[in-house]
């Protein structure tokens, strides 16, 4: 298998969790975020389908954080109508650790690959995974202590 093989794998597994956390969640506020993180996943896959079959590449569709400010201005308006247990959260933790070990999976194979291009679209795409994570950090961090929760000044 190779390195775009194996991203792709990585992204459709990612995609899928995303959608059985979505699936899941009790909460509107959530579920679009899960469904959004889903679809990050999907055009993470395509990127390297197509960086795979050595076409053109649309990298316009690499940015998540445009409408998550909105959803955790949602999430704050409904904290009290907010119901979860701890295995959700073991979920959102595990979720967390996923979206790190791609962002050093990416950046690792960005070092191995000669092609300019497709070496900065690794290190893109490991970035967007580290947003992933701290957008699930936020989540975390929300729904342990809801009340005492502002959101990070990055959304």
């Amino acid at each position: 298998m190779n390195v775009y093989q194996y991203a792709m794998k990585v992204e459709k597994e990612g995609e899928a969790y995303y959608r059985e956390l979505a699936s899941m969640s009790p909460n509107p506020g959530l579920k679009r975020i899960f469904s959004m993180l889903a679809d990050e996943e999907v055009k993470h896959y395509n990127i390297f389908k197509d960086m795979m079959k050595k076409e053109k590449l649309n990298l316009n569709e690499l940015n998540l954080l445009t409408d998550t400010k909105t959803i955790f201005e949602t999430l704050k308006q409904e904290k009290h109508n907010i119901n979860f247990n701890k295995e959700q959260i073991r979920f959102y933790k595990d979720a967390i650790a996923r979206e790190e070990n791609s962002h050093n999976f990416y950046i690792e194979k960005s070092k191995e690959i000669d092609n300019k291009e497709e070496r900065e679209i690794f290190i893109q795409i490991a970035n967007e995974e580290t947003k992933h994570r701290k957008i699930l950090e936020e989540i975390v961090v929300f729904l342990e202590e809801p009340d005492n929760w502002i959101a990070s000044a990055e959304f």
